[in-house]
């Protein structure tokens, strides 16, 4: 089985890692966020931080001010979450 995207997503996971080794636990999430879009910008992946995600409604869209923390290559949406548990919210995001 051939997963889609298998390269992109170890090239994140890598710079997650790193974040997260130097680091450590215990930050805020910006703090996280900066660091690996800077991590992922190095590694010469196109991020774009903070973009805006309408809510689409009934065939409406609505600007509710949801934005991707990180959105790299325009595949993978990254949520950056700085928490001792993933909660049931968390997963909804």
């Amino acid at each position: 089985m051939t997963l889609l995207h298998q390269e992109l997503t170890s090239s994140i996971l890598k710079c997650a890692y790193k974040v997260h080794s130097a680091l450590g636990p215990g930050l805020l999430e910006s703090a996280y966020e900066e660091c690996l879009h800077y991590e992922l910008d190095k590694a010469g992946l196109l991020v774009i931080k903070q973009k805006p995600m309408p809510l689409v409604y009934e065939e409406k869209k609505l600007d509710l001010s949801y934005r991707i923390d990180l959105f790299v290559e325009g595949k993978v949406v990254i949520e950056v979450k700085s928490v001792d548990a993933l909660n049931p919210i968390h997963l909804a995001q």
